[in-house]
């Protein structure tokens, strides 16, 4: 490739509905792979091992702490569902379009890779170096598409903050990993069913 052809690129802003399924999910895995390998090189920076974060603790509180925070998530979230108009809390359409005509296996394939690519990033590697409220600033900013409205930016932030206080109190990954495939893969379902019911 010579310069020509470099300068021949362009850059434009796609929306959700421009973007076939197959695309989607490529860019979902990618960018979960991504993630993935931004946080084990992180905490090898670190001088930790990734290996560790994934040690399961002696006790079971651990289950506790990530089924609780789930339950407070989802509840908070269907009622601001319910109280909120729906503009004040648009994504865009992306998890419409993750969930909705996703079979149940693959909406919790997608809620496990996530949660455990984002929490060893997150959780796993950059609350060890700036702690829980740095670290749900960041966690925020990259769920972008919430960015337009303060409701779902402040519930992501808050989000963020719980995972990060239960992984402190738990000390364990698995904690923050439970709380947030449970969130995701709950949220999925009531799209991919309240969806099919409005067909």
């Amino acid at each position: 490739m010579n310069k020509n052809d470099l300068k021949k690129i362009r850059f434009r802003k796609v929306s959700v509905d421009q973007i076939g399924d197959k695309l989607l999910l490529i860019n979902l895995y990618l960018t979960q792979a991504f993630t993935l390998i931004i946080g084990i090189v992180w905490v090898l920076f670190q001088h930790r091992n990734p290996i560790h974060l994934f040690n399961l603790p002696a006790g079971t509180s651990f289950w506790l702490y990530g089924l609780g925070l789930a339950v407070a998530v989802i509840v908070v979230d269907l009622l601001i569902s319910r109280f909120v108009p729906e503009e004040a809390s648009d994504d865009g359409g992306v998890n419409d379009r993750l969930f909705k005509h996703r079979p149940i296996w693959h909406i919790l394939v997608i809620s496990f890779i996530v949660a455990v690519c984002e929490e060893v990033l997150f959780r796993g590697a950059i609350q060890h170096s700036f702690g829980p409220y740095w670290t749900s600033i960041l966690f925020a900013a990259i769920h972008v598409r919430y960015l337009r409205h303060w409701i779902p930016t402040g519930l992501v932030f808050s989000i963020s903050y719980g995972l990060g206080w239960i992984y402190i109190q738990a000390d364990t990954l698995w904690a923050p990993i439970i709380a947030h495939f449970l969130v995701d893969a709950i949220m999925g379902f009531i799209i991919r069913f309240r969806k099919d019911e409005d067909a």
